[in-house]
């Protein structure tokens, strides 16, 4: 049985300033919290309503009922378990190969499938700026699926780092004007900046792109205002990788 303390304890982590304070996040889902397991990350405490699916100590294990679970999970559908992991400490990034850097980034479903975009094309350092929505958001640990455990990831001051490493690494900033990324000759080392979902890059970080680079529009109508950010960041991680 899941006390009121825990249920507790487990719907304040939904909320980023109780995240921070405890040092916790939650993760749901038979396939993302073997991930984190797997991964060495400090479980806390595991609810599931079938004791056979995880190998741990059963002193962390609480088995419950669909119902129970129902009641913790942030899911419309619950799957068959909820974690509660500590929230591991990044490494400072390493400039060093292609890095992703995100001005703004607000929506967790976006965030998710670009952690899960740098993990498939090989961008181990994913650079947000302290407005960027928290990757230990329930959603973006879901959208995710297991890929936060591959890619190290920092919220910092995003103008500020962008302008210490501009004198040594190419910054690309993606415009909708902007020269054509399919007739570029692109680096393999360099940092690519994906603005925000309403705004695009604001000017503030505008300022510290050394190159504008676009996705150009192929269609007729030339209706569509603009690309998904996640969208458009696998179009544009996909270029960088196949030159």
């Amino acid at each position: 049985m899941v006390s009121k303390n825990q249920k507790k304890l487990i719907k304040s982590l939904y909320q980023k300033k109780y995240r921070k304070q405890h040092g916790l996040f939650v993760a749901e889902g038979k396939k993302v919290i073997k991930e984190l397991l797997e991964a060495k990350l400090n479980l806390q405490v595991l609810y599931t309503i079938d004791l056979s699916v995880f190998d741990v100590s059963k002193d962390i294990m609480q088995v419950i009922s669909e119902e129970e679970l129902k009641q913790i999970s942030f899911l419309t559908t619950p799957q068959t378990a909820l974690a509660i992991f500590s929230i591991p400490e990044s490494s400072k990034p390493n400039t060093k190969g292609l890095v992703l850097a995100l001005d703004d980034v607000r929506d967790p479903g976006n965030l998710g499938t670009i952690i899960r975009l740098c993990d498939w094309f090989g961008v181990q350092e994913l650079v947000c700026s302290k407005q960027t929505v928290d990757c230990f958001n329930p959603k973006v640990v879901q959208a995710t699926m297991g890929s936060i455990t591959r890619v190290n990831i920092n919220y910092l001051d995003l103008e500020e780092f962008l302008r210490s490493e501009k004198s040594t690494t190419e910054i690309f900033g993606t415009f909708m004007s902007g020269d054509n990324i399919y007739a570029q000759d692109l680096p393999e080392n360099g940092i690519i900046v994906m603005g925000n979902e309403a705004n695009g890059i604001s000017h503030r970080i505008a300022n510290t792109i050394t190159q504008r680079i676009t996705i150009p529009q192929f269609g007729i109508a030339q209706n569509t205002e603009s690309l998904n950010v996640a969208m458009a960041t696998s179009i544009i991680l996909s270029e960088f990788r196949r030159k």
